[in-house]
């Protein structure tokens, strides 16, 4: 049974949620501990000060390793919060508890992130040490965010993973819903949730018929998720798999629903939103058919009329290569026309019936765009309408400047849209005049059946 004092540990670094977290000046002097004070806190003193034979004298004596302070923190917190990994593993040997909980809820491993103790936290993570405490956890409940779902209200039971990434079905509040769940084993890397907490401040700020609902997310506890409505048509990219081409007219109808979402996303105020990584896997059916562009883990918000630079060249792995813009493998400013590219290659593959360069390998698109490349038009003709297959080369144009915005695809689209439906009314027209056609030179050469000429005859006009 662990043993607990009155005394509080105040020296060095303190736990990483509590009240003051900084704790009295590091460069302070060393300080000799009277014997008289309690064996307890002299532990935790010796466990500061990284004195590993002291640590090994008193734990030796019977002291016991767990031993908790008001404020029941313990020696491993302290070797945690100092970063010490000899002193770490020294406390776990003898049966240090890798995650016990301070009195504001944070644990060993907790604190050595605070602190940034990569050693440390590979030493707890490798005894079995779990986050509790989500990294965007705040210590008043009044800065809880609105959106925040307990995590106890998702079922995932008989979850099975949807679209890309780390998207699953569970049921919340008597609905299905996809969940995104941020694995533990990646909350240490700073990146990985620096990335999440921009998805959720996009996802936040995002409402529209063609852009999947945020419903809420789970931020004050590990692991930490994002859930959003659950559209059980399954993405674009499944279903282009199956039905291979589509006719002109629901490929039309298909682009219009992207463009709006992704105009939607490019005028929003008063940061544009760009997606980034645009294409059919990320692009989702619901039960009418229509389409909403989906999953902003690598979206960039940006002033209106400026650039964005990565601060690291992207790799195929960071989103997909085919339908990524040349500018930015090239690691080269860019801005929303990277989308514009992206969609000039998704409405291409509707009408073609496979992705863009089938026949290159992952790695060698980029290479092909770089050098000006661009996919082959091998469908007939007759199945790009009017001005379609144009629309598609001035959106992947090399000059970004060249490339149109959503809002005038959106308008190309809609006239596209209209003579397809135009010519398709006169194709129905023509075929019920032939067929009366059919039926009034029957009728003159039966004599039995010209009583119905005239009305035959008033048909056709």
């Amino acid at each position: 049974m662990e043993s607990k004092s009155t005394g509080r540990f105040t020296l060095g670094k303190q736990s990483s949620l509590a009240p003051e977290r900084e704790g009295e000046p590091e460069d302070r002097d060393r300080l000799d501990v009277p014997e008289e004070i309690e064996s307890g806190i002299r532990l935790m003193y010796l466990a500061n000060e990284g004195d590993v034979a002291g640590i090994r004298e008193l734990l030796a004596s019977g002291l016991d390793v767990n031993f908790r302070d008001i404020d029941k923190r313990t020696a491993l917190h302290v070797a945690a919060c100092q970063g010490l990994p000899d002193v770490v593993r020294l406390l776990i040997e003898n049966g240090a508890e890798v995650d016990a909980e301070d009195q504001w809820g944070s644990t060993p491993l907790a604190d050595a992130i605070h602190y940034k103790n990569h050693e440390v936290i590979k030493l707890l993570e490798k005894h079995g040490a779990k986050l509790k405490i989500a990294p965007m956890h705040v210590k008043n409940a009044r800065e809880v965010p609105e959106y925040e779902i307990d995590p106890s209200e998702l079922d995932f039971t008989n979850s099975i993973r949807i679209t890309k990434g780390t998207f699953r079905i569970a049921t919340w509040r008597g609905i299905q819903v996809a969940v995104k769940r941020l694995g533990e084993d990646v909350i240490t890397d700073e990146d990985k949730v620096r990335a999440f907490r921009d998805e959720l401040a996009l996802l936040q700020q995002i409402r529209h018929p063609n852009v999947v609902q945020f419903l809420g997310a789970v931020t004050q506890s590990s692991p930490m998720m994002i859930v959003t409505e659950y559209l059980p048509k399954g993405d674009l990219h499944d279903f282009l798999k199956r039905k291979g081409a589509l006719k002109p007219a629901l490929a039309v109808r298909f682009a219009l629903d992207i463009a709006r979402g992704m105009n939607y996303l490019h005028e929003h105020k008063p940061e544009a939103i760009i997606h980034r990584d645009l294409e059919p896997s990320n692009i989702l059916r619901d039960d009418s058919g229509c389409l909403k562009v989906a999953d902003f883990d690598v979206s960039k918000s940006l002033k209106v009329a400026k650039t964005v630079r990565e601060v690291r060249p992207l790799g195929c792995q960071d989103a997909s290569c085919r339908y990524m813009a040349p500018e930015i493998f090239r690691n080269e400013e860019y801005d929303t026309k990277v989308d514009v590219f992206s969609f000039s290659l998704i409405l291409q593959e509707m009408i073609e019936g496979c992705p863009p360069f089938s026949h290159k390998q992952e790695h060698e698109v980029p290479k092909a765009y770089a050098s000006k490349e661009r996919p082959p038009f091998r469908a007939p003709l007759k199945l790009y309408a009017h001005r379609l297959k144009e629309l598609i080369e001035q959106s992947w144009s090399e000059n970004p400047a060249d490339r149109p915005t959503f809002r005038e695809i959106i308008d190309r689209l809609t006239i596209i849209q209209s003579q397809i439906a135009h010519k398709k009314h006169w194709k129905v027209r023509l075929l019920k005049c032939f067929q009366n056609l059919q039926m009034f030179k029957k009728d003159q050469s039966d004599p039995s059946s010209r009583s119905s000429r005239s009305s035959h005859s008033s048909d056709l006009f």
